[in-house]
């Protein structure tokens, strides 16, 4: 009785995560994005590449046998499949294109706004101390700076 609610414990805790919670609302949103590909696949893209091949896909089948209840091969729906997959896969390749590029800008916009910084101390060369950039002598060692 002690090992199930243990297990049951780790399991609460496993979905609990963030990381698991990230991955349903990617899944929830991937299959409403799905649905938007394949409605435009279907509704938009297929009717105009029937213009051109004088057909729609979704009609291609192949009956296997004879009589009224033969079993049909409906290869024209695996044909739209392959369309819809590789519709989505240039739309995903194209948004994680984009958003490394911004990604990168934002970064590249860090690391300038670091490099802007300027100093505000200098080392003195005679006893190696830090001091402000603006001291023209040394408040450790006295000596004399170069302006």
């Amino acid at each position: 009785m002690k090992k199930g609610r243990s297990f049951l414990e780790e399991f609460k805790t496993f979905i609990l995560r963030g990381n698991v919670m990230d991955m349903a609302v990617g899944v929830i949103i991937g299959g409403a994005f799905t649905a938007i590909v394949t409605s435009l696949n279907t509704d938009i893209l297929t009717p105009i590449i029937g213009l051109f091949g004088g057909t729609d896909f979704s009609y291609l089948k192949v009956a296997l046998g004879s009589g009224k209840n033969a079993p049909m091969l409906t290869y024209g729906n695996f044909i739209t499949a392959v369309i819809n997959f590789l519709i989505t896969s240039f739309i995903i390749f194209c948004l994680v294109k984009a958003i490394n590029k911004a990604a990168d800008t934002a970064s590249a916009l860090r690391k300038k706004e670091e490099e802007e910084v300027l100093p505000t101390e200098k080392e003195c060369p005679y006893c190696f101390s830090k001091i402000n950039i603006k001291a023209t002598r040394c408040p450790h060692c006295t000596s004399e700076l170069d302006k």
